[in-house]
């Protein structure tokens, strides 16, 4: 038997060598861009969930490659990033080193897997000719006012004096110093204005072909709101105006209600209004509290809410009273103004809370056929209704008075119709080192001043220092500079970019990846944008592609592209499980090395193994017992080739290659890749001893994709050159499949196989005679009734009356019996049903495959002209069996 080690080692360097997956822009044929999620390059490098991931797109990219596309199917890394900065940290070396270091295994790991990846492309992040072009983007962004900056609360370590990402705050501590509590903070930040594109990215949601789940999980995170922002006097305990404050509401119909108004914790006024105050350490300790909890935490229901009061009051226009202000932790400061009118009597939230801290309740919306006692209320009421102790609006549907009273507002100046999205801006700003330095300079006496583009890119220094404040401030020669407008010194920027603007239009940049004067041509990014098909995990709906669905809106607005969307279509894979249960991965000690696989039984057996176990979609489990059956499979396979004879194939091994040809095409169109891998088993248990060498050339392509590395060796072990990678997929041809062909030959070895069990059970092994005794006629027409029911119903009492019509209704009492075994097991019915005088026909034909193989006399009978008890038995396509002697 082949070592299939190197078998993989031989095809993995002559693709390499030829440069067979290299693309060019090629105009005369239709291109097809398949692209996984790029990995960020992890220290561990890659396990067969890793494997599992990068299988199902190069399957799909060597499918579209052999159906005739001008295929991209390109790899790179997102390599700037916070694991890489903390690895540097712990281990004392330095980020680049880690992430270089840990980019050449991912390589080597990935070339090993036989991915078809255009290497000539490949990028990564953290290398100044790719971060280049961030600085460039965020540069044109700041032209086109889409950058900002704003002050935005961050979580502060005091010991460390310096932000820390959410992902180092661990139980409200310091990652570092679990002695340090972190503590709220408000930093100038650098802002994107992805809501300039809320309404575009919301309304072209429902053209994409995604995952609805996706879809539904965008516009949930987009969130558009209709309704009205009302503006507020902010006053003292004396009635003395200090301040304003707004709130976004879509029920403008409950204003006379509102009898408090409560912020969250991170709006800027909290701890801005109490600074200096008797409360303010309360109102500190109350916020520090609640920004440890996730928003999961604040909004549950039934969890108990919790608050401060501020010691300011607002003035409701509407009603002109005195209401109070306080901070509560079920208020979010990412939805609307980060501020919540209160009108407990109609929000069940506000209503527990006005409840526990005594706040008073205010009846305006009544049901219509009763009146509502503040007194005896035992929750909101938030239904529909009539408005009551609401001015000129009483009486009034609340509904109808919505409109009313937004007129109201407007006229008065008291606030105005707001579509409000749930979307924010997008903070990029992170105090930390490794990531894309942002172009920006301060002076004094200029402000804030853009990098000029030629001076891209602004190099981030290696030399900085780790543990006190933002890295970038610790490196003197990269934080002076000269202002470029007025000559004085300046300050460098030292806040990088979020890691998210690195991925948000990678995917163009493979286009062009080599481009040293521009982020890509256009021309050749509107040849292949859009991807045709992404690959990748759910849990990046409502971040990455987002930011990505923003930068190509952005970027073609720019004049950059032509699409408007990033990904035509999108697919998300299920997560590979150890035989433990769990998710694979390194922190458990349940991962299964590619190396280790590969050397025992080449890499196309866990190719093959991984894409069979489920659909691509669903989560799925290794097993050991799992790769053991698909490694025999290819050694079958291989040992096939061995013995067979080029000759003529059967009408049985073309009609099954045609119809495998047409229906694994499908399968893999559709990634149902394990439907696939059925019908390719099903095919090779068909193949002869003897075959047309095209025939078995085109096994050979279908199988392909799969195993590649097999199937590149068998093509020139049958005398064929250059690559099999490079051949097109066969094409089918109907006038070949004969079903009946199929079925007979199905019959007669279901046949077979029913006898040998039959001498097994009586303990026979020479029998004198075995008689076949084949169904009544009528069963033929109920089965074949029976299964265009079954495609509409597997209601018995369904089926059954129509059974019971017509010449079938004389067979009741025995179809009463027969129906529930059917609808108990489906499978007793042939997927292809022929008459019985053909079947006895065709298995006359071929009933000395049956007397060669028992030595003995074979008899027919008809079920109705029987005397034998168990010819009640027999089934179409499955006669009853009796033997004798």
């Amino acid at each position: 038997m082949e070592d299939l080690k190197k078998i993989d080692d031989k095809w993995q360097k002559k693709w390499e060598e030829s440069k067979v997956f290299e693309v060019k822009e090629d105009p005369k044929k239709k291109k097809f861009y398949c692209l996984e999620m790029f990995p960020y390059p992890s220290g561990s490098g890659l396990h067969m969930g890793h494997a599992f991931n990068y299988t199902i797109g190069d399957i799909y990219s060597r499918f579209k490659r052999m159906k005739g596309f001008n295929v991209l199917y390109p790899m790179g890394y997102d390599s700037f990033g916070l694991p890489a900065e903390n690895a540097a940290i712990k281990e004392k070396s330095h980020p680049k080193e880690f992430t270089t270091k840990a980019i050449n295994n991912f390589v080597k790991q990935q070339k090993a897997l036989g991915l078809s990846y255009d290497w000539s492309r490949k990028l990564s992040t953290c290398e100044p000719e790719y971060y280049k072009w961030n600085q460039l983007m965020f540069l044109k962004f700041m032209d086109k006012d889409l950058v900002y900056r704003k002050k935005a609360p961050v979580n502060w370590c005091p010991k460390c004096n310096t932000v820390l990402a959410n992902e180092q705050v661990h139980d409200g501590k310091c990652w570092r110093h679990t002695d340090t509590e972190v503590e709220p903070k408000e930093l100038e930040q650098w802002f994107i204005k992805t809501t300039a594109y809320a309404n575009e990215l919301l309304e072209m949601t429902d053209k994409l072909e995604w995952p609805e789940r996706i879809k539904i999980m965008q516009r949930n995170w987009i969130g558009k709101s209709i309704g009205v922002t009302l503006e507020f006097d902010v006053v003292d305990e004396k009635g003395k105006k200090i301040d304003t404050i707004s709130t976004f509401t879509t029920r403008v119909d409950t204003v006379y209600g509102i009898t408090y108004l409560v912020l969250a914790a991170e709006h800027p006024k909290v701890l801005e209004w109490t600074k200096g105050t008797k409360i303010e350490k309360e109102v500190k300790d109350f916020t520090k509290k609640v920004l440890k909890q996730s928003v999961i935490e604040r909004t549950a229901e039934g969890k108990e809410k919790n608050g401060v009061f501020l010691g300011k009051y607002f003035i409701n226009p509407f009603t002109n009273e005195k209401c109070p202000l306080w901070v509560a932790d079920y208020a979010l400061y990412e939805y609307g103004t980060g501020a919540v009118m209160a009108v407990p009597t109609h929000d069940q939230r506000d209503f527990e809370f006005a409840k526990k801290y005594k706040l008073p309740l205010r009846v305006v919306i009544s049901p219509h056929d009763f009146d509502l006692d503040v007194d005896k209320m035992s929750r909101a009421f938030v239904d529909d209704g009539i408005m009551t102790n609401s001015g000129e609006f009483d009486g009034s549907n609340n509904r109808d008075a919505m409109e009313e009273i937004a007129d109201l507002t407007e006229k008065k100046k008291w606030g105005k119709r707001t579509v409000n999205f749930k979307l924010k801006d997008w903070l990029i700003s992170r105090q930390r080192y490794w990531g894309t330095p942002i172009p920006a300079i301060h002076c004094e006496k200029c402000g804030i001043v853009k990098v000029p583009e030629k001076d891209l890119p602004v190099l981030l220094p290696e030399d900085v220092k780790f543990g006190k404040g933002n890295p970038l401030a610790t490196n003197e020669k990269f934080l002076k500079v000269k202002c470029p407008k007025c000559g004085k010194d300046a300050r460098r920027e030292t806040d990088t970019m979020d890691t998210f603007f690195d991925s948000s239009w990678y995917f163009i940049r493979y286009a062009d990846s080599k481009n040293d004067k521009e982020p890509f041509n256009k021309k050749i990014a509107n040849y292949w944008m859009p991807v045709d098909q992404y690959i990748g995990g759910a849990e990046h709906a409502c971040m990455h592609l987002i930011y990505a669905r923003f930068f190509t809106k952005a970027l073609r607005d720019l004049g950059y592209i032509n699409a408007d969307e990033p990904f035509a279509k999108l697919f998300n894979q299920g997560m590979l499980h150890g035989e433990d249960g769990h998710v694979m991965s390194k922190s458990r000690g349940n991962v299964v090395l590619p190396e280790v696989i590969s050397e025992k039984y080449g890499i196309d057996t866990a190719r093959f193994f991984l894409v069979s176990i489920a659909s691509p979609n669903k989560d799925l489990e290794w097993s050991d017992t799992g790769i053991e059956g698909s490694s025999r499979f290819i050694k079958r396979v291989l040992g096939y080739f061995d013995t067979v004879k080029i000759s003529k194939s059967s009408k049985k091994v073309e009609s099954k290659l045609n119809k495998a040809i047409k229906e694994v095409a499908e399968d893999i169109d559709d990634f149902r890749y394990n439907l696939a891998i059925i019908k390719v088993r099903e095919l090779f248990e068909s193949l002869e001893n003897e075959i047309n060498k095209k025939d078995l050339e085109k096994f050979l392509k279908i199988l392909h994709p799969f195993c590649p590395h097999i199937t590149e060796e068998l093509w020139e072990k049958i005398g064929n050159k250059p690559f099999l990678s490079q051949e097109k997929w066969p094409e089918f041809d109907e006038s070949k499949i004969d079903d009946k062909v199929e079925v007979v030959d199905d019959i007669i070895e279901n046949i077979r196989s029913d006898i040998s069990a039959v001498l097994k059970l009586i303990g026979k092994e020479k029998p004198k005679k075995i008689k076949l005794i084949f169904a009544d006629k009528w069963k033929y027409d109920f089965f074949k009734i029976v299964k265009e029911e079954l495609e509409k119903t597997r209601d018995m009492k369904e089926i059954m009356g129509k059974v019971m019509k017509g010449d079938l209704k004389k067979q009741g009492g025995s179809i009463s019996k027969l129906l529930p075994r059917i609808l108990k097991d489906p499978s007793k019915i042939p997927q292809v049903i022929i008459d019985r005088d053909s079947e006895i026909k065709d298995i006359e034909s071929s009933i000395d495959q049956i007397k060669d193989v028992f030595k003995c006399e074979v008899e027919f009978e008809l079920e109705e002209k029987s005397k034998e008890k168990k010819a009640a038995n027999a089934l179409p396509q499955k006669p009853a069996i009796l033997v004798e002697g």
